[in-house]
């Protein structure tokens, strides 16, 4: 099965970052550097790196720590890979290092955050009839449209003005949290598999011609949507190349949701003001929630 490396990148030149408190008030005047124009300490440093990639950081490290709760990368397993990595460099390796402009460290560091994310993707499994029903489905795009809302009991009320003979567009001009929905009336035109969350995808293609689905929730909201039409897909792939497409597709799928269950469990609580929003790509119910 093609398998893709998903998301975790480590962002090359980054510094591990530490909040500050009264103990380490000394480590943090420790100077770093002298100008005539004044010293940069190690506080200064962390200021500037929260500033500019804080937040990116302590996604990655957040990210690494839950993957760790379920995977293990061995000494021997982590050397054996950064041997593997550096041979191809021969000598010249240090050179590699400075063309990237991260340390022996933090590439050693990267090799091990790969390792774990290939651990999590090959303990993922497609069924083989999850995989013949995304190929099936590939081969069907769909016309449809949808009226989005916070709640689901608004989205009820939607649902009962629609089959009362409410006009679509009207009100999804009325409810629909989409800003595009004003001049669509929530119209989204010809789509086909992948191009939509999954549980958008999965109730827009249960539909029938013209039938209005329940509200459907996902990481935006409830969804009303309306089957408008189908029709044959146009494609120059073969089955086999679908398959391989399907087969990814639904790795990435299982990958979001696992890494979601493993940062669940995490019990991740942020302390920094501002690195609150660091997982909210990977936890938007969540984040939803806090803003209520």
């Amino acid at each position: 099965m093609k398998k893709t490396i998903l998301a975790l990148t480590i962002a090359a030149s980054v510094l591990a970052l530490a909040a500050c408190n009264n103990d380490q008030k000394a480590a943090d005047e420790e100077i770093i550097a002298t100008t005539k124009a004044g010293n940069i300490t190690k506080e200064d440093l962390y200021e500037e790196m929260k500033d500019a990639i804080g937040v990116q950081v302590v996604e990655n490290m957040l990210l690494q720590r839950a993957l760790e709760t379920e995977y293990k990368v061995s000494d021997k397993e982590l050397e054996e890979e950064i041997k593997a990595r550096k041979e191809p460099f021969g000598e010249s390796f240090p050179l590699y290092l400075q063309q990237q402009g991260i340390t022996e460290r933090f590439f050693e560091k990267n090799v091990k955050a790969e390792l774990l994310q290939k651990k999590m993707i090959e303990s993922l499994k497609v069924s083989e009839e999850d995989v013949a029903k995304g190929v099936e489905r590939a081969k069907t795009e769909v016309h449809a449209r949808h009226i989005v809302v916070k709640e689901e009991d608004t989205a009820q009320e939607v649902l009962t003005k629609l089959n009362e003979g409410g006009d679509f567009a009207e009100l999804a001009k009325e409810y629909s949290t989409e800003p595009v929905a004003q001049q669509t009336g929530g119209d989204l035109g010809w789509f086909g598999p992948g191009k939509m969350v999954q549980e958008f995808e999965d109730a827009t293609y249960s539909l029938k011609k013209g039938e209005i689905s329940e509200p459907v929730k996902t990481s935006f909201g409830y969804h009303v949507i309306e089957l408008l039409d189908t029709r044959p897909a146009e494609t120059d792939k073969t089955e086999e190349e679908i398959k391989a497409e399907i087969e990814d597709n639904l790795t990435r799928i299982q990958f979001g949701e696992k890494l979601q269950e493993l940062i669940k469990a995490a019990d991740v609580d942020i302390k920094v003001e501002e690195f609150k929003t660091a997982l909210d790509v990977y936890l938007p119910a969540e984040a939803d929630k806090e803003e209520k």
